[in-house]
């Protein structure tokens, strides 16, 4: 029996969303627990053609391996989430967790339930330390400078104080841990 009923969004408290780390390769095992106990979540998923010696197949992968995204009155739902098998953690700091803006959450929901094709791409920001991975200089390591469509990787020899600054695509270079 479904029954829909009128409440006043005033009355009720806010929801937040929020980042959920779990276990390696436990995203979906997660996200299914957490429906289960009615807490609302997302696990964004993205398509991968596998390849076997004797075939292929479209297998879905999360798009942010390690997390999913739930939207609940934390206050409320904390412990029930975290009792769930293979979550880690809530995302926070100092032991509290932080909300994430509904803007940032609807956009990857609105581009994964798109038709248009996404990858995952590295969170790189000026200043990064960075390794190029593939070309003509994989290996070298360097700092990111600037983000135009491409990266402008520097190269620095400290002791001279002299560096050399070029150019690279942007999936050649991932950042160093």
């Amino acid at each position: 029996m479904n029954q829909a009923r009128e409440s006043d969004p005033a009355a009720e408290p806010k929801s937040d969303w929020y980042a959920v780390t779990t276990r390696s390769r436990h995203e979906k095992v997660v996200a299914e627990q957490l429906w289960q106990k009615k807490i609302e979540c997302f696990l964004p998923l993205r398509d991968v053609l596998s390849k076997w010696k004797d075939r292929r197949k479209k297998v879905q992968f999360p798009l942010f391996p390690g997390y999913l995204f739930v939207n609940v009155q934390m206050r409320c739902r904390r412990v029930d989430i975290l009792k769930v098998p293979s979550v880690a953690s809530i995302v926070g700091l100092n032991g509290h967790p932080l909300p994430i803006p509904a803007e940032q959450v609807d956009s990857v929901k609105r581009l994964v339930f798109s038709t248009l094709p996404f990858d995952p791409y590295p969170y790189l920001v000026e200043g990064d330390r960075v390794e190029i991975i593939r070309g003509a200089l994989k290996g070298l390591r360097g700092v990111l400078l600037e983000k135009k469509g491409r990266y402008r990787f520097i190269l620095s020899v400290d002791l001279i104080q002299q560096a050399i600054a070029c150019e690279v695509d942007s999936c050649d270079v991932e950042k160093i841990r």
